[in-house]
């Protein structure tokens, strides 16, 4: 599997890259695996301020529905509108196309808590 070294990870298979203060949010190469094909995403929360590990959306496979957590407190700022008509990005690109959303960071201290691709690659092996 692949986890890219300049990204972030947390416990619950979501991804994480900064720019500045903005961050692009999606979920692991490991994560789409293990849901399958993924058919619906659902995010709703552009414009909330929300906290580290708050759910900020869904994603819908064939057989399951699996909440979407936030790796950092901040405002979502964008959600990935090619995504509402092919959600399967998700699982063809992860990493790329089928990210998910766009936040400004509150607090930088929460990026500095999650795991690097090593630590991840372990979690999950």
């Amino acid at each position: 599997m692949n986890f890219p070294e300049n990204l972030k990870y947390t416990k619950d298979h979501e991804w994480i890259s900064l720019e500045g203060n903005v961050a692009t949010i999606g979920i692991t190469e490991f994560a789409q695996h293990e849901l399958g094909d993924i058919v619906y995403v659902d995010i709703s929360t552009k414009g909330k301020a929300l906290a580290a590990e708050d759910v900020f959306g869904t994603v819908e496979a064939v057989k399951t529905v699996s909440d979407l957590f936030l790796p950092a407190a901040g405002t979502v700022i964008e959600v990935n509108p090619a995504l509402e008509a092919r959600p399967e990005l998700v699982n063809s690109d992860p990493y790329g196309e089928g990210w998910m959303i766009k936040m400004t960071i509150d607090t930088p201290d929460d990026i500095s808590k999650l795991m690097d691709a090593s630590a991840y690659s372990a979690l999950v092996s």
